[in-house]
């Protein structure tokens, strides 16, 4: 691949030079504290639901604890996944960050680079994540998080449908009637790139109302400059046509009665450039009451909601434009803006009740989430490979086509659990769980040839003269998915040092798929949904683990594991010019299911935690969003099996009284172990052995942290981190026009906390290293542009999700 040389200022390398000799500096002090000394701290997680040490789990678990992510300024998943050993994320910035769940744990994608860029996906991750008890992936802003906590490997029996790789939980803060507290914080910062600068501001209020219950309110704000530049954009009228280049030097709307016949046919379009384009203007907002109704029984209600706007992708063009002039390390080549907006909202009602010998949880939940954006389909259109302009409309000087993409997901979940209480008498310890979720999805994509209507009516020898309509297709599915569940888990204390843990999880779930689909190519007409075939599937998942203590502080495990995600209906064309060949052969896509095997050992000592762990993951059925053999319609395969293997090393260690480190490492190996085949053509499109896309062999994450007291009365904090992975693809077929190849790249990050009293400052750099980091692209050979055909048009897509840029900033917080 082609690399950038980002540009850094003086300023940056002097403040990044300043850190990291502060941090080396202090490293080697040996100052006295107001906490305990060399010590690490034990967190707690809830991943079993049950209160308990991570160090105690018979299994790979690694948590983030909301004070870390508050004092590193980490405000979204992709940076906060960097810092957990063995994640992999494909980051393409905030407008998709909200809606496509990149995050690969133990290499089990099969997914492209670009796939979830801008349609909605048939497949669900994964890597299911969820918002306390609720599954949805909402990326909202990290605000008021009590911790984050990642389980590798399949987590069925538990955590249902879509856990394949693993489970991201994010544990939110509840209100405390003991304590009357607040906190707000401001951060300001400029990303290298950008002609502006970035804000963030949040607010914090917990407020006892009585002794036995409390509010808490959370308001986070984000408002970001963009990086990108955009040279070549069109001109647009009020309707989104492009403004037609006069005779006169002007620049006119394609329905100006001032404009000739002549000029609508042959004149070409207006272009400017734009700075900046892809802005971010979050807004987070969280209210909940919590109680205690008696003793024994408490209930916290819980209100998320977010909206996002975006001015456009965090994404670079290689290479030159029309005029041969070389494309800037911040520029994109597109003609038309890509913004994006969505707005999710999320409630949540958790009711408790302890019996005694075991304790009832109800969790009730409601979101709906949704959102659309702009895709800039023009190259695709007159590329030199395709020339689908010169094919179908002959002449028309300014090609301008873009889709509308859509979505909404909304859901009701009901889960009610039964846990046993500890006892330290009891050689059994259980949980038991009813699960049900009915879920809507809706996902539109209608394509627009914009301008077609007014140089059809002017170029009359074309056989779509006077198209009323500039429509050329319209794709709106409806699917409806209800889930039904039944698990449990049993631990037998076969000893006091050996333990045994079986655990199932049967499922029923039912999808019906009614789509409206039609390709109009300037032929205006009314279309209708039209029901596809229904799926439906039933099975049971298993769980096994023994976990044998070595002594207080050792324990080794053993874990058999399944995992499963649901299968669809796809909706294609089946008659009519469009239809599809053999459509009946991908009209459905069943299930893929998963089965770990693992070996681990874990273990803990003053100023010391470690796990590590082989294991292998042999993967059936494997799901894939691609296209169809004729016409390339949206649809789902089902591959025949992949598998990854792989080795996971992370440990927490005080190498001073005031310095500690967490280090991490895996190496994966994942490929397909069958030949992935085409089901409509049965043509091979992937052979056996071939590497699973977005999966680097070697990732490495770092973190040092030093704290100490200085002068004043003043506690300082300095922090280093690191994270490395190598080399990756954009996708598992080869010879897809979409296949790139992507270096390996490090990010590093450092930051020096000042604490006094209730004020907090933070000065920070993120990115030292000015690394583009890239994990997906529209390649060349995809989105490339033949001017030499369309001499009038300027634009090139090819485009480079690269990483967020070196930012430099500072942050305000105080503490009431």
């Amino acid at each position: 691949m082609k690399n950038a040389t980002f540009k850094k200022s003086v300023i940056t390398s002097a403040v990044s030079t300043a850190l990291l000799m502060s941090f080396s500096t202090l490293a080697a002090e040996q100052a006295e504290s107001k906490v305990e000394k060399g010590d690490i701290e034990r967190i707690k997680v809830t991943a079993t639901h049950r209160k308990v040490s991570q160090e105690e789990l018979p299994f790979n678990i690694s948590s983030v604890l909301g004070s870390d992510i508050e004092e590193q300024n980490i405000t979204d998943s992709s940076e906060l996944l960097r810092n957990v050993a063995g994640i992999t994320i494909v980051d393409k910035g905030h407008r998709n960050g909200g809606t496509a769940n990149n995050m690969i744990v133990r290499g089990i994608n099969v997914e492209s680079g670009v796939s979830g860029a801008d349609v909605g996906q048939s497949t669900v991750p994964t890597v299911s994540t969820y918002v306390d008890s609720t599954p949805i992936f909402a990326n909202f802003l990290l605000k008021d998080i009590e911790r984050v906590e990642v389980l590798r490997g399949p987590q069925g029996t538990l955590y249902g449908s879509g856990a394949l790789g693993g489970t991201v939980r994010y544990v939110m803060n509840k209100p405390d009637p003991l304590l009357t507290e607040g906190s707000i914080k401001l951060d300001l910062s400029q990303t290298d790139g950008s002609d502006g600068s970035n804000m963030t501001f949040d607010a914090m209020y917990n407020m006892p109302i009585t002794d036995k219950s409390a509010v808490r309110f959370v308001v986070g704000k984000m408002d970001n400059d963009g990086i990108i530049d955009m040279p070549n954009l069109y001109q647009l009228d009020d309707e989104g046509v492009p403004l037609v280049s006069a005779d006169d030097g002007s620049c006119k709307s394609a329905s100006s009665s001032a404009l000739s016949a002549s000029e609508l046919v042959n004149n070409g379009a207006c272009y400017h450039a734009m700075k900046d384009v892809d802005s971010v203007d979050i807004t987070y907002v969280k209210a909940a009451y919590g109680i205690e109704i008696s003793d024994g029984l408490q209930l916290t209600l819980t209100h998320h909601y977010q909206t996002d706007e975006v001015g456009g992708r965090r994404a670079v063009t290689r290479g030159a434009d029309y005029n041969g002039n070389v494309y800037g390390d911040y520029e994109n080549g597109s003609t038309l803006l890509e913004p994006s907006e969505r707005d999710v909202s999320l409630t949540s009602l958790e009711v408790e009740a302890d019996f005694g010998f075991a304790t009832l949880t109800s969790n009730t939940s409601s979101y709906d989430h949704q959102g659309s954006g702009w895709r800039d389909n023009t190259s695709l259109w007159v590329s030199g490979g395709r020339d689908w302009y010169n094919a179908w409309y002959t002449g028309n000087p300014r090609p301008a086509s873009h889709v509308e993409a859509g979505f909404e997901d909304k859901a009701l979940v009901q889960e009610f659990r039964l846990m046993s209480n500890e006892d330290s008498n009891s050689k059994i310890e259980w949980i038991a769980g009813v699960y049900y979720m009915d879920q809507e999805r809706i996902t539109t994509n209608l394509s627009h040839l914009r301008g077609l209507e007014y140089y059809g009516v002017a170029d009359g020898g074309r056989w779509w003269v006077g198209a009323p309509t500039d429509k050329d297709l319209t794709y709106i599915r409806q699917e409806k998915f209800e889930d039904m569940a039944v698990y449990g888990e049993l631990t037998y204390k076969v000893s006091d040092d050996f333990r045994a843990t079986v655990g199932a999880r049967w499922f029923d779930n039912t999808l019906k798929n009614n789509t409206a689909i039609d390709a109009y190519y300037g032929q205006a007409r009314e279309i209708e949904s039209v029901p596809f075939p229904t799926q439906e599937e039933s099975d049971v998942l298993m769980k096994l683990n023994l976990s044998y203590d070595i002594n207080d502080n050792t324990m080794v495990y053993a874990t058999y594991s399944e995992g499963f995600r649901r299968g669809g209906s796809n909706a294609i064309p089946t008659d009519g010019p469009f239809a599809e060949l053999n459509p009946e052969s991908v009209e459905t896509y069943g299930k893929d299911t998963v089965k770990n095997y693992e070996l681990g050992v874990k273990g803990f000592a003053r100023g010391l935690t470690y796990s590590a762990d082989v294991y292998m993951v042999k993967w059936d059925n494997p799901q894939l969003n691609t296209g169809t053999a004729w016409w390339a319609f949206f649809m789902a395969q089902n591959g025949i099996a992949a598998e990854t293997s792989g080795l996971e090393l992370e440990s927490s260690v005080a190498l001073t009284d005031d310095v500690t480190m967490r280090v991490g490492y895996a190496f994966t190996k994942a490929e397909l172990t069958d030949d992935l085949i085409q089901p409509q053509s049965l043509a091979v499109t992937a052979e056996a052995g071939q590497q699973l896309p977005g999966v680097a062999e070697h990732v490495f994450s770092l973190n040092l942290s030093h704290s100490t007291e200085i002068m004043y009365g003043i506690d300082m904090t300095s922090r280093l981190s690191g994270y490395y992975q190598s080399e990756s693809t954009n996708t598992v077929v080869p010879t897809s026009t979409i296949y790139d190849e992507f270096d390996g790249f490090s990010i590093w990050n450092a930051s020096v906390n000042f604490i006094k009293g209730d004020w907090g400052v933070s000065i920070y750099i993120k990115n030292l290293g000015n690394e583009e980091g890239v994990t997906g692209s529209y390649p060349d050979s995809y989105l490339s542009t033949d001017t030499g055909v369309f001499e009038n048009f300027y634009g090139n897509n090819q485009k480079d999700f690269i990483a967020r840029p070196q930012t430099m900033g500072a942050s305000v917080s105080y503490l009431f």
